[in-house]
């Protein structure tokens, strides 16, 4: 008989309801029987995609013996870290004060009231049980010593965040300016730097995408080729990694190596979002053809494998098929020769395939070290186009093969942050590569958003599926559809992008703000189901802080609508992070380029007339990130646009900067020279602060 999570939306949590585990999906139901029995509860996290997550499942949660003891001594509660990342949010860092590792399967033992006592990650099943039994015991014995544990952790859960990371904050001194301290980041970053094979630190690595577009803002503003370098080296070495999947595009999650060769397999929506933005800025301050091309795999991995009919991209790809992980990747020598037959000697060179295997079973990674052209160059077989056209049809091949694998499976329920990513993603290659088609699937994400996850009054559901939106949106669902909203507007000016924005940032400022504070919490006032503390999210990681892309979108919507309520609490936000900036740099770089955005006034770029978007286009090709474009082939009421217009044919661009215009311009070549000349004002505090 199935349990109770058969009902859920969530595909884990229907994975798992088969087990016989007696299941419970958090919820009233669970937390009154814990109540009532008196009994301890088993937290249990995880999420679709994750490796250790299945194989706990296959060890322990289908054992009869053991989900028997389970059953017996617990209230077992099944959560989707992804569906529910605010139960995932505080319980993993009641983890860290127990002084334990982080990571899924997260299980972590909690009082009936949902006090924390003890935790952990994965767990063999010849451990499980005596832990199990171990802390059943514990609880009934040394019941009230248990709940003072558990105090003491909600304790430290609900200790300011800034006050938790002030150890690692650094005041600047009287004597030091902003740059200063912004080059203290930089040379952070190059001691941690990964000179031979790009990224930071050892394995396993992570893309970290907000990192490498802080270092191109970087990299705009001071000119320093050293930033650019670091971008540069990291782009390319993932791009030709196994991490990047060289047959269909898109990313696998993390690489278990140093040199981007092993991925974990399973790919996530956010991760392919946010490296689609990367590539696309890249692309337009390098003009790299490889970064296109990239981008363009990225899209098309989104389109045909996570697409659903609404228009909406579901979460993820599992890692593993067939239940081995990376089954459905990898490859043997014998198998591509079979199917390239002689001229696939060429192919196993290029992409490292041995007879040994670079992986698990004699099986290969796809991965590369050298750009086609170096390899036709150094080969001698072939010219560079002729080694080009060779790669794409052995490709073809293999990937027709491949797809008659059994399939990873799909994680089919749609985020509403993950997809404002992916919207912002398309928003931004559309406007680096003028692909009308990245617009349309943009346009279709963004609707879906609008239409299925937001209410009139600006209130988001955090997840969708099978026709249902549920739960109540988390402070990163309201962040990520302002950017993403704000970068439709930006694409293709359509004023009621930028209204919806201004509806969510509204509801965001009445829901989610402390009163005490100019940071926001992660859950609303609003929502009905309050945890044992509200947490505020503030370090960048793999996906930048919802605070910091909070501060983003209000900084970008006050100055695109010219109201400083916006602006005025971005810079409240940054100012009450800014201590850990020069410290912590790797990972607050979103923060860091919204602190860029104000210390470097963002450039207000204004076009007016019937080719408006046309000269919008023209500037959309050059790298300028602290800009924000308004348009309109008429009239507008929004304030950039107020009282500005052209007549008959004309078409006419106004550059401002702090409140400050130039001459408008009527035609495009003067507004690049406008921009050049204000980026080349930008650039003189860099370098007097070199040569001091």
């Amino acid at each position: 008989m199935p349990n109770r999570l058969i009902n859920s939306t969530s595909p884990y949590l229907l994975q798992h309801a088969a087990n016989p585990v007696d299941w419970y999906p958090w919820g009233p139901e669970a937390l009154k029987k814990a109540r009532d029995e008196d009994k301890p509860i088993l937290l249990s996290v995880g999420y679709s995609a994750c490796h250790w997550c299945h194989v706990m499942e296959k060890e322990s949660f289908e054992n009869e013996a053991i989900a028997e003891v389970m059953n017996a001594l617990f209230v077992n509660i099944k959560v989707d870290r992804e569906e529910r990342p605010d139960i995932d949010q505080l319980y993993m860092d009641a983890l860290h004060l127990m002084g334990q590792r982080g990571g899924w399967p997260m299980h972590v033992f909690l009082t009936p009231d949902q006090l924390p006592f003890y935790g952990g990650t994965y767990f063999p099943s010849e451990n499980w049980v005596r832990l199990l039994k171990a802390l059943a015991e514990a609880y009934v014995s040394r019941k009230a010593e248990i709940r003072q544990t558990g105090l003491e952790l909600q304790e430290g859960l609900s200790v300011n965040e800034l006050s938790r990371y002030a150890p690692l904050a650094e005041v600047q001194s009287r004597d030091d300016t902003a740059l200063k301290g912004l080059e203290k980041v930089i040379h952070k970053l190059r001691e941690s730097f990964d000179s031979d094979w790009g990224g930071f630190g050892h394995a396993p690595k992570f893309p970290m995408p907000c990192v490498y577009d802080f270092l191109l803002f970087y990299h705009h503003l001071s000119e320093d080729p050293e930033a650019l370098r670091m971008v540069s080296l990291s782009l390319e070495k993932m791009a030709f990694g196994g991490i990047h999947d060289q047959l269909a595009g898109g990313f696998a999650r993390y690489s278990v190596d140093a040199e981007w060769k092993v991925p974990h397999f399973e790919k996530m929506l956010y991760d392919n979002a946010q490296l689609l933005t990367l590539y696309s800025h890249a692309y337009s301050a390098t003009l790299d053809i490889l970064y296109r091309d990239v981008a363009l795999g990225i899209v098309n991995f989104v389109k045909n494998e996570l697409s659903s009919p609404e228009g909406a991209f579901y979460s993820a790809l599992d890692a593993d098929s067939e239940g081995e992980e990376g089954k459905y990747y990898v490859w043997t020598r014998q198998e591509i020769l079979d199917i390239l037959g002689d001229s696939g000697e060429d192919f196993c060179r290029f992409f490292q395939v041995s007879e040994e295997g670079n992986f698990e079973h004699g099986r290969n990674v796809l991965w590369r070290t050298l750009s086609e052209e170096e390899f036709a160059r150094l080969s001698g077989n072939r010219s560079h186009p002729e080694m080009h056209k060779y790669a794409v049809e052995c490709k073809r091949k293999l990937l027709a093969a491949r797809k008659k694998r059994v399939k990873p499976a799909l994680d089919d329920k749609v985020l509403t942050s993950w997809n404002a990513l992916m919207v912002k993603g398309l928003a931004d290659a559309y406007r680096a590569f003028d692909e009308p088609e990245m617009l349309r699937m943009a346009y279709d994400n963004a609707g879906f958003i609008r239409e299925h996850l937001m209410e009139e009054n600006g209130k988001l559901y955090h997840t969708w599926k099978s026709g249902k939106a549920s739960v109540d949106g988390f402070l990163e669902d309201y962040a990520f559809a302002i950017e993403a909203f704000l970068a439709m507007y930006e694409a293709t000016f359509h004023e009621e992008w930028m209204l919806q924005a201004k509806k969510l940032a509204d509801y965001t400022l009445a829901h989610f703000a402390d009163p005490e504070g100019n940071l926001f919490f992660f859950t609303s006032s609003a929502s009905e189901d309050q945890l044992i503390a509200r947490k505020k999210e503030i370090m960048d990681n793999v996906i930048p802080a919802s605070n910091s892309t909070l501060a983003m979108g209000l900084f970008r919507l006050g100055s695109l609508m010219s109201e400083s309520r916006y602006t005025d609490a971005a810079r409240k936000m940054i100012r009450e992070a800014e201590p850990l900036f020069w410290a912590e740099g790797r990972y607050m770089a979103n923060w860091l380029q919204v602190w860029l955005m104000d210390k470097f006034p963002l450039v207000e770029i204004a076009f007016v007339g019937r080719n408006a978007l046309k000269f919008k286009k023209e500037v959309d090709k050059i790298f300028f990130p602290n800009k924000v474009v308004v348009g309109t082939t008429a009239s507008s009421r929004l304030p950039l646009l107020e009282n500005r217009s052209s007549e008959g044919t004309e078409t006419h661009v106004f550059v401002c900067q702090d409140k400050v215009c130039r001459l408008p311009v009527k035609d495009i070549q003067g507004a690049l020279r406008q921009l050049k000349l204000l980026k080349q004002e930008m650039v003189q505090p860099f370098k007097a602060l070199k040569n001091a």
